[in-house]
């Protein structure tokens, strides 16, 4: 098993932390987001049942080219969409560690203006 370095494991230490206090069910589901370097991942949670209610990500053939503020921000939207059509209004945000800006902050806006609460 490889050493885990110490950036990867401060990260794993801050999303622990996040998950302790985040709970997502089946009338307001978890939101968990996962930034890579190119691309921005985003599910909807049913922690109880557990089972992902709406996926959506930057990459796939239908996605987006690459994951910039713009493209994040019309992905967020597309995600409320889908939401909305699974009749899901509230979400819990979990930022899954990372800091609460840039990509990460622009898919949530892009949630919030397709009607999707947190």
């Amino acid at each position: 098993m490889k050493k885990q370095t110490l950036k990867l494991r401060l990260w794993l230490r801050r999303k622990k932390r996040i998950r302790k206090k985040i709970h997502g069910t089946a009338a307001r589901p978890r939101l968990s987001v996962f930034r890579s370097a190119r691309h921005v991942y985003a599910q909807v949670i049913d922690d109880v049942k557990q089972h992902t209610l709406v996926a959506v990500s930057s990459f796939g053939k239908d996605g987006l080219a690459r994951a910039n503020i713009t493209n994040c921000k019309a992905l967020g939207q597309k995600l409320a969409a889908a939401c909305l059509a699974k009749e899901v209004q509230t979400v819990v945000f979990d930022r899954n560690g990372c800091n609460y800006h840039g990509r990460l902050k622009a898919l949530a806006e892009g949630v919030r203006e397709g009607g999707v609460k947190f």
